[in-house]
Formats: structure tokens, C-alpha cells, sequence
């Protein structure tokens, strides 16, 4: 049931919607120039697949320790820290004067990611309870905003020094002292409490199809139209600017699309036009169709994350035997721990498809062509996030 939330609540929503677009500016902003970082090092496709799986493995980590302290821990406190962490691991990467150093930032962004990533869904599906409708759409659409911009600076600086990256540390230190939502009383046990794992691992499943896509076109987009093609060194961003815009499009249309057409729909009609839009990319004969594939792609796999937290997040906290401060505890651990099938979809994005294509990219992004289709099927589970009129509105504070 659809309510009007309190003033707080509303404070919160911006506050974790800049968030949400720090996160993706920051990493598009580093993704974008992944070529520009190869180089530096000099790490071949295998080498740079190398650093990308420590980075996704650490992301996996922080993830793992936000579920451990999301049950004694509201999750402002973890989004605060997680932000720190992006904010001190950013110039590291940037400006390191050795490849250990670079190394270290990699690892510390890696973690700080992860923390991020399951504290920013956290606080999205407990503000999305406090509406009792669909908003989680437009919070991964501010996530793409800030991709947007991000990606939109990789091409207007691409003749600046590469040093000047680091001043993207700003960004993150400053909204950490945003408003977020806070979860004042204590838990019950949760070791008790019955999740219902079943239908959460079978939208999770869903989850690693969107992020294996979604990764593959952030990662090897950039270096797809520099490899495969005869694309101008300033223009490789073109991968990812489009795909953004047309996605972020899409998740800000997705909580009215959501609400008149139900999930189940909107998820099966975006595989189809995920599998189309890749079929374009990797037949390409040019790098302007390709670039077109990868617009036409963002508007496919847009909503996929978002649908999918809200979904585990509403039949975790289904149970109406709990009170609101352990039903929120207990789906903060859920999404922190629901949050792996990121990782496990940015493994098979940018590791698996990087060594997959290490000889042809071409080849590399015909796997998720294949296997995005395996959405089909799963999206009549996405039912069960449904909201209903049993919701219970109890809002909670910001600080």
C-alpha cells in the first residue's frame, strides 16, 4: 500500500540517491580508463583480468563483513565507512609512483566497493518499505547518473593528465556526511529467524545474469572498440556513455513501468532485447554499430538489478511476526548477503569473458548473448516481491 512518508524519510531518499550516484560515478570513472591503466602497467588482457578478480573477490569481502555487522550495525554507519574507504583508495590508484602501491588501492576500492554496494541497497529497500511502492528503479537510476557523469568526464578529460583523476576522492568524502537512514533499537536474535533462501537464490540467479552484462559492458567495452576495432583512442568511452544514458533512461521510467506492467513482463521483454542488442555488438562490422548495440543493451538490462533487491528484500521481511527494528536487521543481512551474486555475475563479466576472448573479444561477449536469456524464467519468481496492503508503515530516523 502506497504512503506518504515522513519528512525524515524523504531527507533520506536524497541522501542515499547520492550515494547510489557517487558509487557509479566513481567506477565508471575508473572503468573507463582501463585502457589508459593498462597501459601504465603494461598488463595484457590476462593481466588486467588478474586485477580485476582480486578487486571483485575483495568487493565479495566487504560485502561478507556488512552482512556479519549489519545484525549489531545499522547500515548508515557502514555506507559512511565504506565511502571512507573509496575516498582514500582512489588517489592510491591513481597517483601511485609503483605497481604495488596501485595494487594496494585496487584492494582497498575493491572492499570499500563491496561495502558500499550492500549498504546502499540496504538503505534503498528500507526506504522503499517506507513508500510501500517501487522506488528502487530510480535509486540504481541515480547509480547510472553518476555513471553518466563519470563517463561523461572520462571524455571530455581525455586530454587532461591522467593524474587528475584523483580529484574524484572529493566526491566520496563528501557525501558521507549525507542524511541516511538510521535503525535506532536493537534486534532480537536473528539466529532464529526463517529465511526463505529458495525463491531469494532463484532471483539472486537473475542477479548474476544482469551483473555478468552489466560488467562485461563497463570492463571490456571500453577496451572492445580499442582492440577490435579502428576506434579513435578518444572515443572509447562511447561503450559505456550511451549504454548509461540509455539505462539510466530506463531505470527512472521503471518505477511506473514496474508499477503498470508488473516485473515478470518488463523482465522477459528486456532479455529479449539484451540478447538482440549483444547479437549487434558482436556481428559488428564497425565500431558505430557497436556502439549502437551497447545503447540498445542498456535499455534491455536496466532494471534487472534494481527488481531484484526490492524482490529479495520484500520476501526476506515477509515475515509479519517481527517486529520493524529485527525485520530490518535481518533484511540488511539478507541484501548484504544477497549482494554476492553481484560479485558472482562481475566474475563471469570481467574475468571469465576476458580470458574467454583473451584472443578475440568478439568471441567473449557472445557468452552472455547466450546466457542473458536465462532471465526468461526466473522473472515469474519476481512476482513474489510484489507489494501487497499488508506493508506497515514505521519510519525510521536520519542522521
Amino acid at each position: 500500500m502506497e504512503r506518504d512518508p515522513d519528512l525524515t524519510v524523504k531527507k533520506a531518499r536524497i541522501g542515499v540517491a547520492l550515494a547510489f550516484a557517487t558509487q557509479g560515478g566513481v567506477f565508471i570513472s575508473l572503468t573507463t580508463r582501463l585502457p589508459e591503466i593498462s597501459k601504465r602497467w603494461d598488463l595484457s588482457e590476462l593481466g588486467l583480468s588478474g586485477v580485476l578478480l582480486m578487486m571483485v573477490l575483495l568487493a565479495g569481502f566487504g560485502s561478507i563483513v556488512s552482512e556479519v555487522l549489519a545484525k549489531r550495525v545499522d547500515s548508515a554507519r557502514l555506507l559512511r565507512s565504506g565511502l571512507g574507504g573509496i575516498a582514500l583508495a582512489v588517489p592510491l590508484i591513481v597517483l601511485a609512483p609503483d605497481f604495488w602501491v596501485f595494487i594496494a588501492g585496487m584492494a582497498i576500492y575493491g572492499t570499500g566497493l563491496g561495502v558500499v554496494d550492500a549498504s546502499t541497497n540496504m538503505q534503498a529497500v528500507a526506504i522503499e518499505h517506507q513508500y510501500g511502492r517501487p522506488i528502487l528503479p530510480s535509486f540504481h537510476g541515480a547509480w547510472t547518473l553518476g555513471g553518466v557523469i563519470g563517463a561523461g568526464l572520462t571524455l571530455l578529460t581525455a586530454h587532461l593528465p591522467f593524474e587528475l583523476t584523483a580529484l574524484i576522492a572529493v566526491v566520496p568524502l563528501l557525501v558521507l556526511f549525507g542524511p541516511f537512514l538510521r535503525r535506532v533499537g536493537m534486534p532480537a536474535n536473528l539466529d532464529s529467524v526463517v529465511v526463505p533462501w529458495r525463491p531469494i537464490m532463484l532471483v539472486g540467479l537473475a542477479l548474476v545474469l544482469f551483473y555478468m552484462v552489466d560488467t562485461a559492458a563497463f570492463t571490456w567495452g571500453p577496451t572492445y572498440l580499442d582492440t577490435v576495432f579502428d576506434t579513435p583512442s578518444s572515443l572509447v568511452a562511447l561503450a559505456t556513455f550511451p549504454y548509461l544514458l540509455a539505462s539510466g533512461t530506463m531505470r527512472w521510467a521503471g518505477d511506473y513501468l514496474v508499477g503498470r506492467f508488473g516485473p515478470t513482463l518488463v523482465l522477459q521483454v528486456g532479455s529479449i532485447v539484451a540478447a538482440a542488442s549483444l547479437g549487434i555488438i558482436v556481428f559488428a562490422p564497425t565500431w558505430q554499430i557497436a556502439v549502437v548495440g551497447f545503447t540498445i543493451l542498456g535499455t534491455g538490462v536496466a532494471v534487472i538489478a534494481p527488481l531484484s533487491f526490492s524482490a529479495a528484500a520484500r520476501i526476506a521481511g515477509a515475515n509479519a511476526d517481527l517486529d520493524e527494528d529485527t525485520r530490518r536487521a535481518m533484511v540488511d543481512a539478507v541484501i548484504a548477503r544477497f549482494n554476492q551474486f553481484n560479485y558472482a555475475g562481475a566474475l563471469l563479466g570481467s574475468v571469465l569473458i576476458g580470458v574467454i576472448g583473451s584472443g578475440n573479444l568478439r568471441i567473449g561477449f557472445a557468452v552472455p548473448m547466450v546466457l542473458v536469456l536465462g532471465i526468461i524464467p526466473l522473472a515469474r519468481i519476481f512476482a513474489l516481491g510484489a507489494f501487497t496492503d499488508s506493508d506497515e508503515s514505521n519510519p525510521s530516523p536520519v542522521a
